[in-house]
This record gives structure tokens, C-alpha cells and sequence, in this order.
């Protein structure tokens, strides 16, 4: 997976086309997918936790600059959707307490047609307390929307007719939501977190296709995991693992090498995380390198894989 997001030292933070143009050029290349985050706003505290040493880093709750430029995450999606065909398109870290559940799942379901079922979502609360308090939703009430979210896509996707709902947060009458997305059983669907607390876990025995952890989850988390899956019926081979590289700096001014970020991949195999997201700026800042590192990551990662 190409990570899309976070790359201003490598493609302008305004170059949108920049982007879609870097996905073309992974579907070209072999990768399965690309990634995309969001924040709507940032506010002041996104930076409370000290800026990354050098700008290539990952973004990470608390380590970001409020003025970061996030684009809508849908929008750049569906932009990409038109000029690919095979490339997995994944919605990471959409934040639906943002939004109306009717609205996000209209929009989740028409990207998800356009893209003839290619879409991905790994629907989160995220971290900025500032970002809801600009938005008007309390900040506390963040999981139990989310997961009302979960329900009212899950019925209105799976729904023939009308769907109702009264909840804690959201109460509507008898709605029609159309267009249905490709698949019947609406977008596949990840999530992740820094750590395997209790709604976590939950949410990813009840909806889950992917697991996408922020970090490496300890051995004791992934014997959870799959002793909560086996409980619910459910083995955990069924869901996808994603891993990643980080790239190793040797000061603030320049990307890392790539050889000693994709010699991290054997070991995250080995634990069952079969799919890796890879950040192209971290290990360049030229855009006319970006064709010849993507193939050279893409038979990186096949040479490492048994």
C-alpha cells in the first residue's frame, strides 16, 4: 500500500494532481492500494506533542503543525477512482463522528460505486479534541457515535427497503439511502488504534475485514485478538493485517534509505501482517525519482517475501 497522505516534502501541498498523478504511477508499478487520511481542521494543541525532527516522519496525534494541509480524503479518492482500475482505494482514519451517519454513508456508497468496489474505510474517533470542539460534537461522546455509525451503515446498506433508527445520537424515520454501494454488504472495512482497548476489539470482531494498528501490537494483543474472533465465530485469517515501514533518518535534512526500512518487512510477515504501507517521501524528495522508486519497492518487497 502507498501511503498518499504527509508527503509535502515530496509533492506540493497544494499539487492534488501531484497525488493522483503518484497513484497512477502505483497502480502501474504493482501496488495494491493507496492511502489517504483526513482531518477536517486542526486547531491549536495539534502540535502539542513537538513537531516530527524531520518532516518526512509520520504524522501522529499531537506531533502536527495546525496549519498541516489535509485534503478531503473522499474528494481525492474519487479523483484517483477516475483514472485507475485496479488500485484498492483505503479511506484511512475517516473520522465519522464529524459528520451525519446519513450523510457519510450516502458518500462511502457512492465512492464505493464509482470505484466498483475498491473502497476501503477505517473509520476512527481520532485524537483532536480542538477538531470536534470547531465542529460542534462533544468530544466525549466520540465511541458511542462511532459506533451508532457502524449500525446505521450496517442497516442501510444491508437494506432492501427503508431504514429507521433511533438511537443516543442519531434518530431518523423511514429514509431511503441511494445509490447502494458495489458491493451488498457496502465497503470493506478497517481499524486500528494505538493500542487494543475494549471498543477496539469490539468493533473489529463485529465489523471488521482489516486490522491496521498505529505501531506494533504486542504479542499478548494479537492472542486477544484472535481468541476474540474464535469466540465470535470468526477465524482470524479472515482478517487482512496491515504493517508498515519507517524509515531511518540520520539527520532532519534528508529521506532514509530504503533498503534498511523494506529489511523491516520478513519480521512483519512472519507475525501475520501481510500487507505493507509504505510512505513514498520518506525515502525521497524528487518527484521525477517516484516511477523508479515505486518499482524498486515493489521487487524489494517480493524479494523479501518467502
Amino acid at each position: 500500500m502507498l501511503v498518499l497522505s504527509e508527503n509535502h516534502t515530496l509533492v506540493g501541498a497544494r499539487d492534488l494532481d501531484g497525488l493522483v498523478d503518484v497513484a497512477v504511477e502505483a497502480e502501474r508499478a504493482g501496488f495494491d492500494g493507496v492511502m489517504v487520511s483526513e482531518h477536517v481542521v486542526l486547531g491549536r494543541g495539534a502540535d502539542a506533542g513537538g513537531l516530527p525532527a524531520n518532516p518526512r516522519e509520520y504524522a501522529l496525534p499531537a506531533n502536527q503543525d495546525p496549519a498541516t494541509p489535509w485534503p478531503s480524503s473522499l474528494v481525492l479518492l474519487a479523483a484517483i477512482a477516475s483514472v485507475t482500475t485496479d488500485l484498492r482505494l483505503i479511506g484511512s482514519a475517516v473520522i465519522p463522528p464529524l459528520r451525519h451517519p446519513l450523510l457519510i454513508a450516502k458518500e462511502l456508497a457512492t465512492l464505493d460505486l464509482l470505484a466498483k468496489g475498491r473502497l476501503v474505510v477505517q473509520p476512527t474517533v481520532s485524537w483532536h479534541r480542538a477538531e470536534y470542539a470547531a465542529l460542534g460534537v462533544p468530544f466525549e461522546t466520540r465511541g458511542e457515535r462511532l459506533d451508532e455509525h457502524l449500525e446505521i451503515w450496517a442497516s442501510i446498506w444491508r437494506s432492501d427497503g427503508p431504514v429507521r433508527h433511533r438511537g443516543t445520537h442519531y434518530s431518523f424515520d423511514d429514509v431511503w439511502v441511494r445509490p447502494e454501494p458495489w458491493r451488498a454488504d457496502g465497503p470493506r472495512l478497517w481499524f486500528g488504534g494505538e493500542r487494543l482497548h475494549g471498543p477496539l476489539l469490539r468493533r473489529l470482531v463485529e465489523h471488521g475485514h482489516g486490522f491496521n494498528p498505529l505501531g506494533r501490537p504486542s504479542d499478548d494483543d494479537l492472542a486477544r485478538l484472535g481468541a476474540a474472533m474464535s469466540d465470535a465465530g470468526r477465524d482470524l485469517g479472515s482478517l487482512e493485517m496491515i504493517g508498515g515501514t519507517r524509515g531511518i533518518f540520520s539527520d532532519a535534512t534528508r529521506p532514509a534509505p530504503l533498503e534498511s526500512a523494506l529489511d523491516q518487512i520478513p519480521e512483519q510477515l512472519a507475525r501475520g501482517f501481510g500487507t505493507i504501507c509504505v510512505k513514498p517521501s520518506q525515502f525521497t524528495d524528487d518527484p521525477a525519482t517516484i516511477p523508479h522508486l515505486l518499482r524498486r519497492i515493489v521487487a524489494g518487497v517480493a524479494d523479501r517475501c518467502p
